[in-house]
């Protein structure tokens, strides 16, 4: 098999039925695992800093939200640089080197969290290392984004990133599983004591990181000898650097903080909101639900804006989500009294969810927007019309992965805003109506550019 693509034209329907659909199908599924498990790793640490107390690591309630907000901050800052790395190494060879480096920290938290004296600042180190796994989605999302057709991105990006945002829910499901049971034997070393309630109870913690490293070893070997680069998918930084100049790459990233940066900052602090809100409930038997839901809803997202629109899904999405925050407001208790569980509960469930669609839509726009723009821009010749696609191609793919980049902050700031909030206001309310405020204006921005009747690219 020749891993490098000399000819590939998903938009010649010949060439996609004969051959290009099945590679690119290939690509897509060998593609998902290696996402889903980018997503465990720079996810994991929201389970693990639930559970670092119960085994006698004294870090105050700031400093859990701290370990559990850094694998953001880093994985949102290397998607800026993973971004640009398709074009440039391709995609087989790149797909395979990252997936490849999310053992560092899977072997790293295995080891340090059998010692209850390892310093607070490894443990940092070790939650920037998990950003490793969130820098993949940007790089994944442009690699896939060259092999289909127009009429079929949406579908393909929402299965790449929606099937791959399940890490985060079988993170969240797995680990507190795997951590009750010696899986590894004497290569997974000694247990960890737990004492509650006067009963002592052991905690494999380590496995938390030992039970990715299988799998990442396999995926990796599925990356190499499967996938394929594209060689007119090559391009330089500098090429690719054109997305700065454009408005349209900078409104979408905004867009995106939206959906996905609210999608994987509610996930990344779920499990510790439940249990500062609702101190007598197991936040480990339901913060799972959450990803699992906004995960599976990313698909549905996709295909139903290839289908009505991707503006119009994006526009319900976020005026939805505005009722939802005043929802969670409503059922959270007042100083520590009364509140819903459920209410609070349902609320959020209906948060990931819309988030989840909303992370299909947005996606869908972005190569719409730009092929839009490069054919007005390209004239009414054939010839013109096709080097528009090709180069509307790649700059869709840089704005995916930029877009993807900046929306990951989310992932930063909306744990810490919960401990902000808590330190300056003792509740998380403040933060919540700071998110309805940003979502009132990705509600503007998306109906004046793109959903809008006469808007300037209807989409």
């Amino acid at each position: 098999m020749s891993y490098v693509l000399n000819r590939w034209e998903p938009e010649n329907a010949a060439f996609w039925q004969q051959e290009g659909r099945r590679v690119a199908r290939r690509n897509l599924w060998i593609s998902i695992p290696a996402l889903l498990l980018a997503f465990a790793i720079w996810q994991v640490w929201s389970v693990v800093v639930v559970n670092m107390p119960n085994i006698g690591f004294n870090y105050t309630p700031n400093q859990l939200f701290w370990l559990a907000a850094l694998p953001a901050l880093s994985g949102a800052t290397l998607r800026i640089f993973y971004s640009f790395m398709v074009p440039i190494f391709g995609g087989r060879k790149w797909t395979t080197l990252s997936t490849a480096s999310l053992l560092i920290p899977a072997l790293g938290i295995g080891f340090a969290v059998q010692d209850t004296s390892t310093s607070y600042v490894t443990m940092m180190i070790l939650a920037l290392l998990c950003g490793l796994g969130g820098g993949n989605f940007s790089s994944s999302m442009a690699n896939i984004s060259f092999f289909f057709p127009k009429a079929e991105k949406g579908t393909a990006l929402g299965l790449n990133a929606g099937l791959g945002n399940l890490g985060v829910s079988v993170v969240q499901f797995l680990v507190p599983l795997v951590i009750t049971a010696g899986v590894f034997g004497a290569l997974g070393g000694e247990p960890q004591t737990w004492v509650k309630e006067g009963v002592s109870k052991p905690m494999w913690l380590q496995n938390a990181g030992f039970i990715w490293v299988p799998f990442i070893v396999l995926s990796t070997l599925c990356a190499w000898f499967g996938m394929n680069d594209i060689a007119s998918a090559k391009a330089s930084f500098a090429d690719q650097a054109v997305i700065f100049k454009r408005k349209h790459n900078w409104l979408m990233c905004w867009l995106y903080i939206g959906t996905f940066g609210s999608f994987i900052g509610f996930a990344a602090g779920f499990p510790l909101l439940i249990k500062s809100q609702f101190p007598g409930i197991d936040p480990t038997r339901y913060a799972f639900l959450g990803p699992l839901v906004g995960a599976l809803a990313r698909p549905f997202g996709g295909w139903l804006s290839d289908r009505i629109g991707g503006a119009r899904v994006t526009q319900a999405v976020f005026a939805m989500m505005i009722v939802a925050v005043f929802g969670v407001l409503a059922f959270l208790p007042e100083q520590g009294v009364g509140g819903s569980f459920w209410g609070f509960f349902a609320c959020f469930l209906a948060l990931f969810l819309l988030t989840g669609i909303g992370n299909g839509s947005t996606f869908m726009q972005v190569p719409v927007i730009f092929l839009t723009l490069h054919q007005r821009w390209a004239g009414k010749g054939e010839t013109a019309q096709r080097q528009a696609t090709a180069e509307a191609t790649k700059e869709a793919a840089a704005v995916l992965g930029f877009s993807a980049a900046i929306g990951a902050y989310g992932g930063f700031f909306i744990p810490k805003s919960y401990g902000t909030s808590i330190a300056l206001t003792g509740g998380v309310e403040a933060a919540l109506y700071a998110f309805i405020v940003f979502y009132v204006s990705c509600l503007a921005i998306n109906w004046w550019f793109y959903a809008r009747r006469g808007a300037e690219v209807p989409c």
